[in-house]
C-alpha cells in the first residue's frame, strides 16, 4: 500500500526511504533508499534505524519515509514531520485508533515525555490508514482516521471511514477528512472517496 501510494508523489520530488530492510519499491524516478546495518564481528559499523532518519534529513527529503517505526527513530521522524518535511512511516497497532498510544509508548522509550509527544504528533500527522489482512491473505484499509486534540491536549484518532460490507462508511471525521484531501488537491474534493 505504502510503496503504491509512495508512486503517486509528484516525479519531480525526491524520496528518501529508511528501512531496516529495503522491503519498499515504489515506481518512483527520484528514490533514495537507506537500509540499517548490524555491527561487524568487532562491534564497529552499526546503523541504526535513528541514524538513518537524521542522515535522511541531510540530503533534503521532499518526503521522508520510515519503513517501520519501532523504536527510538519516532523522535527523529516526528521532529522532521514538525520542520516542514512531508513523510510518512509504518507502525504496527491493533486498531488506528491505537495508534496515538504506540507511538507514545515509543516516544516514552527514547526519553520523550508524554506531552511532548503528543505535542509533536498533532503537529506532524494528520490521517492513519489502518490496513487489515483479510482471509485470502490480502491487504487492505479497514479504516481511515484522521487525528484531533482532545480537550486535556493528547492526541486521539477520529474515524472518517470505515469499510462495510460492501464500500466505505463515513464517519464522524470525514468532514475534517475531505477538507485535508481538498488543501492536498489544489482545493478540488474527492468526491468519489467513501461513496
Amino acid at each position: 500500500m505504502l510503496s503504491a501510494l509512495l508512486g503517486l508523489v509528484g516525479p519531480e520530488e525526491r524520496i528518501v526511504l529508511a528501512e531496516d530492510s529495503a522491503e519498499l519499491r515504489p515506481d518512483h524516478p527520484h528514490v533514495v533508499r537507506l537500509e540499517t546495518r548490524p555491527a561487524n564481528q568487532e562491534g564497529a559499523g552499526l546503523v541504526t534505524l535513528e541514524d538513518l532518519v537524521r542522515q535522511a534529513l541531510r540530503m533534503r527529503p521532499d518526503r521522508l519515509v520510515v519503513g517501520e517505526v519501532r523504536g527510538p527513530e519516532v523522535v527523529h521522524l516526528l521532529a522532521a514531520l514538525n520542520t516542514g518535511h512531508e513523510g510518512s512511516g509504518t507502525v504496527h497497532a491493533n486498531a488506528a485508533a491505537d495508534v496515538p498510544a504506540r507511538l507514545e509508548a515509543l516516544g516514552t522509550a527514547a526519553g520523550l515525555d508524554r506531552f511532548a509527544l503528543h505535542s509533536q504528533l498533532a503537529a506532524a500527522l494528520s490521517v492513519v490508514l489502518h490496513l487489515v489482512r483479510d482471509r485470502n491473505g490480502r491487504r487492505r484499509i479497514a479504516e481511515v482516521h484522521v487525528l484531533e486534540r482532545d480537550p486535556s491536549g493528547l492526541v486521539r484518532t477520529v474515524p472518517a471511514l470505515r469499510w462495510g460490507p460492501e464500500a466505505f462508511a463515513r464517519e464522524r471525521g470525514w468532514q475534517r477528512l475531505r477538507e485535508l484531501l481538498r488543501n492536498a488537491d489544489g482545493d478540488r474534493p474527492r468526491e468519489g472517496i467513501g461513496r
